[in-house]
């Protein structure tokens, strides 16, 4: 006869445990303690097993007779439903131990050290801020591209933020990549989201028009905007070296070598992930010698170090800060330097462009350029480097750049 609720419910424990059958293998163990168990005697094989499905009543007799039907048809297929259960419990473990979040840290450390510092600290804030908290516990096999899309990808587009949007999916492109060659998943969820979100219209970094370079010269050098000294010094530095606002902001007193006239910024600070050489110009030196006399005795290692806080560099924005004080805030970016001496020098001191991008940082078009020594062009870049500052001196007594 087969089980009823009700006579599930009434069994009562007995000195010795007893089973109670439903059929088809299917029976309810009652034991001593009053713990009912519901089990399910097999063959496969030629080999009597008996497969756990649960306790009563957290699994009712009608789940109980579901299991039941569900691993008789396994067996139909040849499949023993006691290693089909193991299996299961083997991927929910790989599942839960495989999650966007483990992957996605487990390839950060992997290609940490390849990247400049400042770029992996923006990969992982990035992750954790606009990623994580929406998929980062998710089984990244399981992750969908409407997903990736509607969970994460979206909010971000919501926002306004289009670059920050695109940068995240490509980033979790990479992850899904890794997931793939590392046998956690087997798509890349946001490979499929090309042209699904917005993408903002490219913008250049705002630069002088050549006309009103001699007028900033000549308001930077008189100051009646009263910047700090120290703020004053990294904007002709900017000027002088056209380095990327990062770079001048972390320059270290111990990567620069003032006898020899040479900065090597070091490849953590790069975008190139290498070594790169600045000649300094007899007038880049003067301003870091006197940036020495302020701060040279103090126990920092920035060449601008941060008002009241030395142990850190000045504050990302300084530069454009003092650009706007300047009163060309609407005309200039401190990236912009790079523009302006890219094409003054190109056009003005007639120096070969492959010469300019190297001292740029630029990624060469030539296929061997990246096995070049990093000192390559290093004497040209030397000479032309003195005369970019050159040039700029003369046109703060000019109207014309």
């Amino acid at each position: 006869m087969k089980l009823t609720n009700i006579k599930c419910l009434n069994a009562k424990p007995e000195a010795k445990k007893y089973k109670l059958f439903d059929g088809q293998g299917l029976f309810l163990e009652v034991r001593p303690n009053g713990s009912k168990y519901w089990r399910m005697k097999y063959r496969y094989l030629g080999n009597e097993k008996l497969l756990a499905l649960g306790v009563y009543p957290d699994v009712s007799l009608a789940e109980a007779r579901e299991k039941c039907t569900e691993a008789k048809k396994g067996l139909a297929n040849n499949i023993d439903p006691i290693q089909a259960k193991r299996q299961k419990v083997r991927e929910a473990k790989l599942n839960s131990a495989n999650t966007f979040k483990s992957v996605a840290l487990e390839w950060h450390e992997l290609n940490k050290d390849r990247w400049s510092r400042n770029y992996a600290y923006k990969v992982k804030k990035g992750l954790e801020l606009n990623v994580f908290p929406y998929i980062g516990s998710r089984p990244i096999k399981e992750i969908t591209p409407p997903e990736l899309l509607t969970e994460c990808l979206r909010k971000i587009e919501k926002r306004g933020s289009l670059d920050i949007a695109g940068r995240t999916r490509q980033i979790c492109s990479q992850v899904f990549r890794y997931g793939i060659q590392t046998g956690r998943c087997n798509w890349n969820a946001a490979d499929n989201l090309q042209g699904a979100i917005k993408t903002k219209k490219t913008e250049h970094f705002r630069t002088l028009e050549l006309g009103k370079v001699p007028d900033f010269l000549r308001a930077l050098e008189r100051n009646e905007a009263r910047l700090f000294e120290r703020t004053r010094r990294a904007v002709w530095l900017s000027l002088y070296t056209f380095c990327r606002p990062g770079e001048i902001r972390q320059a270290r007193w111990q990567d620069i070598d003032l006898d020899a006239r040479l900065w090597t910024i070091p490849a953590m600070l790069m975008k190139m992930d290498r070594d790169h050489i600045v000649p300094l110009s007899r007038q880049a030196v003067a301003i870091l010698l006197e940036q020495y006399k302020e701060v040279g005795n103090l126990e920092t290692e920035w060449v601008f170090p941060l008002h009241g806080k030395l142990k850190m560099p000045m504050s990302d924005g300084t530069v454009n800060k003092a650009i706007k004080r300047l009163g060309y805030g609407k005309d200039m970016v401190a990236h912009g330097f790079r523009a302006l001496a890219r094409t003054t020098i190109r056009e003005k001191l007639k120096y070969d462009s492959e010469i300019i991008e190297k001292q740029l940082a630029h990624k060469t078009k030539n296929p061997l350029g990246e096995a070049y020594d990093r000192t390559q062009f290093l004497d040209e870049r030397t000479i032309m480097m003195q005369e970019w500052a050159d040039y700029i001196d003369k046109a703060k007594c000019k109207a014309e750049f």
